[in-house]
């Protein structure tokens, strides 16, 4: 990658399946965002990916790509490739079964790869329908589902999902106590430089990605403020 992600504070997550004009993508790209995203659960494809891709590459942001299955994958014109597992969930197609046909099936760059363990906690979301995640768990389940991923597995990346609604900042705390190696990112809800600067005492990186759709690059800045 052309920069460490392990130094990012603040990452926009921007979903293929969304329309978003150019004037908003210029605001999203000088926001002082350390990174793009381009991820989503539903709908996503090469083909979407890579309109998306086209239409934010000629700015100078580290960009990746989180796949969203074996079929929505792009290498060309990224700087890595996130590929979440689901640790919270009873379906092993979330854990290592679509990334065992990936690699069946297709030719890997490892060089771009950095594994997450993904813990989704809002069952109303659609990664946690998806995936069939066990939402309703306590905090120190949660802690103990960062430590198998920190300790035991060695992810890169341990990301506590609550997709579309503001978490519970006690959750991510225990995550962020249990937590030693992996960098720890947070996602959802964040829409406001107060959820902005609560998750951020708590998680290495932020990820916001609703907030830019629903309310505009405006709600983004004020998220990037709050963190840096």
């Amino acid at each position: 990658m052309r920069y460490s992600w392990k130094d990012w504070v603040h990452v926009t997550k921007l979903d293929p399946d969304k329309e978003i004009d150019p004037a908003s993508i210029e605001e999203i790209a000088t926001s002082g965002t350390d990174a793009l995203m381009l991820s989503g659960t539903l709908n996503v494809t090469r083909e979407n990916l890579e309109v998306l891709r086209e239409q934010v590459e000629r700015y100078a942001l580290p960009l990746v790509v989180e796949p969203a299955g074996p079929e929505a994958v792009l290498f060309d014109g990224v700087d890595g490739l996130f590929v979440p597992s689901v640790l919270n969930t009873a379906d092993a197609r979330w854990i290592v079964g679509k990334h065992h046909q990936w690699v069946r099936h297709h030719a890997v760059e490892w060089e771009k790869v950095v594994a997450e363990a993904y813990i989704v906690l809002n069952p109303d979301s659609a990664v946690g329908r998806v995936t069939g995640a066990f939402c309703d768990i306590a905090a120190d389940d949660v802690a103990a589902y960062a430590v198998v991923a920190d300790k035991y597995f060695r992810f890169p990346i341990v990301y506590i999902e609550y997709s579309g609604t503001f978490g519970d900042p006690a959750v991510v705390c225990a995550a962020s106590e249990a937590v030693e190696e992996a960098m720890l990112y947070y996602g959802g809800g964040i829409n406001s430089a107060e959820r902005a600067a609560e998750m951020a005492q708590y998680a290495d990186t932020i990820v916001v990605g609703n907030a830019v759709y629903e309310e505009g690059p405006g709600a983004l800045k004020t998220t990037v403020r709050a963190v840096k």
